[in-house]
């Protein structure tokens, strides 16, 4: 058994325990006073706080990480938010800034159309183009216009810069253009300059002048009209700008390649000309001399032959060629 601990023993650890709590009160005191005295104790702890701070830090520094992080992921999705807004918002500025320049150019090509009727006093009729087929066999547009609108076969086509072909077929609600670049496409045609007639070929992608004499006024750069022979194109129209001039196999003639006037690759509408204005005859007019007024004419070459009255007028279907044939005007034999 073990051995019995009485009253004694229970007294000595209470009294033991009374003198270390006394002790630990003085301390305290002393400390007190003297910290309060000399202040050595603030400096003391400020010593420990500076020598704590580093550890302070090092314990703080996954609070902080974490939040960095929170905020990190939280600015990144933002960014990413309004990234993907403002490149919205780009698109759909890019589409309208697209939508109005094509719009521009679409009035700048109406103005033109516009001012090209004004300038010539021209009785024409607005056809918006529905299809084109530009492959080198094939020159045609599709107008979105018929007889419906008073369309026949033979109609010549201008836009703002000149000729673009001819009406060869019609329908109720459409019509075909053949181009001047077309292979099976021929017209006359004049130097404005001089007069010089000439005939104008399609040679697919560009207009061409063949069997050009060697010993005629032709130069680059001369400005290529319809002469109004034929009666199918009435005089005047610009038809191209000679561009080049070389001999042929035979170095006989020249050959010339002209750049159309008309824009055959462009544009969402085109004219078709109902009725021909009054023009003068292509070419300069003879001298003269008015006894009257005792004044002279205008000096020039000698006039190109007047065409019959059909080729100031527009092209009635009774003046056409066949339809079983084909409506576009001949190639003139070699």
């Amino acid at each position: 058994m073990p051995p019995y601990a009485g009253p004694s023993a229970h007294r000595s650890e209470d009294i033991a325990g009374t003198l270390r709590l006394l002790a630990a009160l003085a301390l305290a005191v002393a400390l007190m006073v003297l910290d309060h005295r000399g202040g050595w104790l603030t400096s003391l702890r400020g010593h420990v706080e500076v020598l704590a701070q580093p550890v302070w830090r090092l314990a703080g520094l996954p609070a902080r990480l974490g939040d960095s992080v929170r905020d990190d992921a939280a600015t990144r999705a933002r960014l990413a938010k309004e990234n993907e807004t403002l490149r919205n918002a780009l698109l759909i500025s890019g589409a309208r800034i697209a939508r109005l320049q094509a719009s521009a150019a679409e009035n700048a090509r109406l103005r033109g159309l516009l001012g090209a009727v004004e300038q010539g006093g021209l009785d024409v009729q607005l056809a918006p183009i529905l299809d084109v087929a530009l492959d080198p066999t094939r020159q045609r547009l599709l107008l979105d216009i018929g007889a419906k609108q008073g369309v026949v076969v033979g109609q010549p086509v201008l836009d703002a810069g000149g000729v673009v072909g001819q009406v060869i077929e019609v329908r109720p609600s459409t019509a075909t253009v053949l181009l001047l670049t077309d292979p099976d496409h021929a017209i006359p045609v004049a130097v404005s300059r001089n007069g010089i007639r000439l005939v104008a070929y399609g040679r697919g992608d560009r207009l061409e002048l063949a069997n050009i004499p060697t010993s005629s006024d032709v130069k680059v750069g001369d400005l290529i009209v319809t002469s109004g022979l034929g009666g199918r194109f009435p005089p005047g129209f610009p038809v191209g700008t000679i561009a080049d001039l070389r001999r042929d196999e035979s170095r006989a003639f020249l050959v010339g390649d002209l750049k159309p006037a008309a824009q055959l690759d462009r544009g969402r509408d085109v004219l078709l000309l109902r009725r021909a204005p009054h023009r003068p005859p292509i070419g300069p007019a003879p001298a003269a001399t008015d006894t009257t007024v005792g004044t002279s004419a205008v000096d020039g070459a000698q006039p190109v032959p007047a065409a019959s009255p059909s080729s100031a007028s527009p092209a009635a279907p009774t003046a056409l060629s066949p339809p079983s044939t084909t409506p576009v005007q001949q190639r003139p034999a070699p």
